[in-house]
């Protein structure tokens, strides 16, 4: 199968998906940089503003993946939702979210993830990948995330224990990994409406 690897537009009611532009760099930048947002997900690594930067010019057009800006009105960025590790000859790949500070708690990232399911799961003819499965990975920290992604269908599949220390180094965080399967996912649509 043949895929254009530039994201597409996604609406939904209170969320747009649009691919990420480089004026999106900013933003995201202060997300990757907000203390809850750095626990929460695990990130250990630092990101320059610039990385960042280079990152959002060129990330649209990067074979594998799908990277999309969580917007209201196309234009304000309220967080980034991926797509990635896309292998279309395995039929699988992974999401992962960030939403940014001031904007959480209000279902957006939630409808992003909706969006992101339908186009996942979707036939080929009809504009989607035709996946088999969609994974992820959430820590144990981070259990208003665990229970939005099993509210939305997501299965737990396994834990992999204390992969990741949780601030002084002293106590350390599981990683639960969670997954949808394409067969799965008309059920867990339907719970949405």
């Amino acid at each position: 199968m043949t895929v254009s690897w530039t994201p597409p537009v996604l609406a939904g009611e209170m969320v747009t998906l649009r691919p990420i532009r480089a004026d999106d760099a900013t933003a995201l930048w202060e997300g990757l940089n907000d203390p809850e947002s750095r626990r929460m997900a695990g990130f250990t690594k630092e990101y320059t503003q610039e990385a960042v930067a280079q990152w959002a010019a060129e990330v649209a057009q990067v074979e594998g993946r799908f990277d999309w800006a969580t917007t209201t009105d196309g234009e304000t960025i309220l967080g980034r939702i991926s797509l990635k590790a896309v292998d279309l000859v395995a039929s699988r790949a992974e999401i992962r979210v960030l939403t940014l500070p001031g904007h959480r708690g209000r279902g957006y990232g939630r409808e992003a993830i909706m969006l992101v399911l339908r186009f996942a799961f979707g036939r080929p003819d009809e504009g989607g990948l035709g996946l088999h499965r969609v994974g992820l990975e959430v820590l144990s920290i981070n259990p208003r995330a665990a229970a939005l992604y099993q509210s939305l269908g997501f299965v737990v599949e396994g834990r992999r224990r204390e992969v990741i220390g949780d601030g002084d180094g002293e106590r350390f965080a599981d990683a639960i990994e969670m997954g949808m399967l394409d067969d799965e996912y008309p059920a867990a649509r339907d719970s949405w409406a």
